[in-house]
């Protein structure tokens, strides 16, 4: 009851002064224009989500393509390879692993993995990139995947493996086509909380990615089809929609103010996107969780 009480607290909070910050910007602007610069100096106050949304769905995605195939290779070892003894050691390590604050991550991206990035593959990475603080989202969301997903796939019965050894399949072939399968719901499931994770990392991403609201360049590609280049984006800096309310809440701005209730509007669209991205993953849950 305390939990479900404070996020209707929450979410009653957002939308109040998001209603208020939407009577005087029109919902259009705030989801088409390409403009985010909540600061009156320099041309007036624009309020795009849309470089926002680019900046959050690069580090996402990016993170995704790392953390998603290595947990799920980890959680098959720990289930279905690793002994006792090397699973006693591995898995307190991955909790290590997510117990690390967030900014330590950030930081390590800032020295370290970015000066390494710029002297072996890209000589033009800006200081403050993309690439950098989504390899360490990624990093940081592997131990979610891998734990949940290895306890979905511990859950399978031992039948079910003894049954594809009787029919002369290899460890193999019996964690890939028995056991993943088996566990698909709990796998799905730490895929979809490892991604709402990332989309509201704020901290590495404030660190190692820098805070400059920025549109990639639209090129044509043949017969007029838009293309934007990955490192025009990876390789550059930008922001995301946590670093912009960070950005907000730690300026000058009073309550009542167009700019500081652009924080609430940002915070309640994080909240919806996290909440459908939950949802989801409980119907697939349900949908093909497997009883024995």
């Amino acid at each position: 009851m305390v939990t479900l009480l404070t996020t209707v607290a929450i979410f009653v909070t957002l939308l109040s002064d998001t209603v208020a910050f939407f009577s005087q910007i029109p919902v259009t602007e705030f989801l088409t224009s390409t403009n985010w610069s909540p600061n009156p100096a320099g041309g007036g106050q624009v309020f795009g989500i849309v470089p926002l949304v680019i900046g959050t769905l690069t580090v996402t995605i990016t993170a995704a393509f790392i953390a998603l195939p290595v947990g799920t290779l980890t959680a098959i070892y720990l289930s279905e390879y690793a002994t006792s003894n090397a699973r006693s050691i591995l898995k307190p390590l991955l909790e290590i692993l997510a117990g690390i604050p967030t900014v330590v991550y950030g930081y390590f991206a800032l020295v370290y993995i970015t000066p390494v990035l710029k002297a072996t593959l890209f000589p033009e990475i800006s200081t403050f990139n993309a690439l950098s603080a989504s390899l360490m989202v990624g990093i940081m969301t592997i131990p979610m995947v891998s734990s949940i997903s290895e306890d979905a796939m511990s859950a399978v019965p031992d039948d079910l493996r003894q049954a594809g050894y009787g029919l002369g399949a290899t460890k193999f072939e019996v964690s890939t086509g028995i056991v993943v399968p088996a566990s698909v719901s709990g796998i799905a499931s730490s895929y979809i909380l490892a991604v709402s994770r990332a989309i509201g990392e704020t901290m590495i991403v404030v660190v190692a990615m820098g805070a400059q609201a920025r549109m990639p360049a639209v090129q044509e590609l043949a017969f007029g089809i838009p293309f934007v280049n990955p490192a025009d984006v990876l390789l550059d800096s930008g922001m995301t929609i946590t670093v912009a309310m960070v950005q907000i809440a730690g300026g000058d701005l009073v309550g009542g103010t167009i700019p500081y209730d652009a924080m609430f509007a940002l915070g309640l669209t994080l909240f919806v996107v996290t909440l459908v991205m939950n949802v989801f993953s409980d119907i697939i849950a349900q949908r093909y969780r497997e009883e024995y």
